[in-house]
């Protein structure tokens, strides 16, 4: 496996062609908004550039290898993914009894829970949620067996701002530029050929989903009618800005779609709720604070992480957002669905769950299938598997092949290896607070060299990536407009529509614990796919 995964670029590479390789690199990039916006610590002292600039997005400068039957698979399973989710965040009561495990251990969770408890007594005004999912893998090989073939393990699912869609798709036409104009050394003919390089529908199919969901909602619901829009909820300023960007100009430039960016801090000040049972919500644009717009789709970029949430206020425009009757992606049941809890259950030996949400969509065969990717993975409470890892994460000796993972999104909140004892200890002896972590197996992929491109210098070296395959889906929830029951029952929910709409492969060093770009660990990279 190692030497047929060992790219010959870089060694092959003179000083005159790694120079014509980055020119264009940083050429390309910018004529094309593979770009971010950098870091303020670049900035001469006493100056304010923000906003006015832009630089190449951390790349890596060339493909890395990856094994096209790894690959085919990631992408083959999306769909049923999708549909387990979308089950998961229809299933209140299942939710339920595993979030009220975490609720006293988890103030981010019980804050979270509690604005699904809000919208629940009113009634939900939606019953239509979009799914924009990610679903993460490293590739897996087993020392032991040197002759077996890799495999995919799941590293995390995604399900609120799953980012890089827009920029994984430039990245991917940039590696094949590059390879057109002859900017990467002469491999064997047997490693890269002209199917290597696979074409990635990301900004078009994720821009699709989130005009499906607009169409979705139907006409407006106000009185006298008002025109529709779609509202982006971000965080100001955003160096990942381009990546959001190659989304929401396609919904202006393809589909017509009025589409806005708003400043998750100032929700309150410029969007309101009908008073009416519709429950309509109305967004003012501050730049045209004298138009009024009906709010069909939220996208959330922001409001994954605690930081996020600083004031009452801010949950308070959550729960605005949330008991209006605008589609969510996504709503916070979804939210919820995403936390490291939910992929634990799933994940546990013998454990029924992955069947009794699939069995009615998918054959025994995909369900087996999906379970193939999960890794060992613990909770750390007082059942017999907890504290198994409870034992395994405070002992130096084990926790070096395991990663220690909270109920959060974005990277640097994991702690790895010979770390995990000593920050167990920093928890006390309060075995609750242990609760709201996972520990999860170490996946082992194999290594490749490669040099990535960041702030205007190079880094080469040996690298690990991993593949993201992203999901579109949208179905009703079941309940009725207002969130009741009909009949004394909750009529079954449905998918309306899902896709599999794309790929992101991200590269960091080796030696690196920690893989997200936008948080300053990895590189946006695309798969050269090889037989394996």
């Amino acid at each position: 496996m190692a030497a047929s995964m060992e790219p010959d670029f870089l060694s092959k590479t003179t000083h005159e062609q790694q120079e014509y390789l980055l020119s264009n690199v940083k050429d390309w990039s910018i004529l094309n908004g593979l770009a971010v916006r950098p870091p303020a610590y670049l900035f001469p002292a006493g100056t304010d550039l923000s906003g006015a600039l832009a630089t190449t997005a951390p790349v890596t400068l060339y493909p890395s290898l990856f094994p096209r039957a790894c690959f085919d698979e990631a992408r083959a399973i999306q769909k049923a993914y999708n549909e387990l989710y979308a089950a998961i965040a229809r299933d209140r009561e299942w939710l339920k009894h595993i979030v009220e495990r975490l609720i006293e251990v988890d103030d981010f969770i019980a804050n979270l829970w509690s604005v699904h408890l809000e919208v629940e007594k009113e009634g939900y005004a939606q019953n239509l949620t979009l799914g924009i999912f990610r679903s993460d893998y490293m590739i897996h090989t087993d020392s032991a067996s040197p002759d077996e073939k890799p495999t995919i393990k799941q590293v995390e699912f995604n399900t609120i701002a799953s980012s890089f869609g827009g920029l994984s798709t430039k990245v991917s036409q940039l590696h094949s530029y590059l390879n057109s104009i002859a900017a990467y050394p002469l491999t064997s003919p047997h490693v890269v050929t002209p199917t290597s390089f696979p074409a990635n529908p990301c900004i078009d199919s994720l821009s699709l989903g989130f005009s499906t969901a607009h169409c979705a909602y139907g006409p407006s619901k106000s009185s006298p009618p008002l025109p529709l829009c779609i509202l982006f909820i971000v965080t100001v300023p955003e160096s990942n800005i381009f990546d959001q960007l190659a989304l929401s100009t396609p919904l202006q430039t393809t589909y017509g779609i009025p589409t806005f960016r708003l400043d998750f801090r100032f929700i309150l000040d410029h969007t309101s709720v009908s008073a009416d049972k519709k429950r309509v919500l109305i967004y003012s644009p501050p730049h045209s604070p004298d138009s009024s717009y009906e709010v069909s789709l939220i996208y959330f970029r922001a409001g994954y992480s605690p930081s996020h949430y600083p004031t009452q206020a801010s949950w308070d425009a959550r729960l605005q957002l949330e008991r209006s009757a605008a589609i969510k992606c996504p709503s916070i049941l979804t939210h919820l669905a995403g936390s490291k809890k939910i992929q634990q259950v799933l994940a546990t030996p013998n454990s029924p769950h992955l069947s009794n949400f699939l069995s009615r969509t998918s054959s025994s065969d995909m369900i087996e299938r999906i379970r193939n990717t999960f890794t060992a993975i613990y909770p750390l409470d007082d059942t017999p598997e907890g504290q198994y890892a409870v034992r395994l994460a405070t002992n130096p000796k084990d926790s070096g092949g395991y990663v220690l993972k909270p109920q959060r999104e974005g990277g640097g909140n994991n702690i790895y290896g010979a770390k995990i004892p000593e920050f167990l200890r920093g928890l006390g002896d309060d075995q609750q607070k242990w609760r709201s972590y996972i520990l999860m197996e170490l996946i082992k992929p194999p290594t490749l060299r490669n040099s990535i491109f960041r702030n205007g210098e190079v880094q080469s070296g040996e690298v690990i990536g991993e593949l993201g395959v992203y999901g579109v889906c949208l179905w009703r929830n079941g309940n009725d407009e207002t969130g009741g029951k009909k009949g004394g029952e909750v009529k079954d929910g449905e998918v309306v529509e899902n896709w599999e709409a794309g790929f992101l492969l991200r590269t960091k060093g080796s030696s690196s614990e920690e893989g997200g770009v936008a948080a300053g660990f990895g590189a946006v990279d695309s798969p050269c796919l090889i037989e394996v």
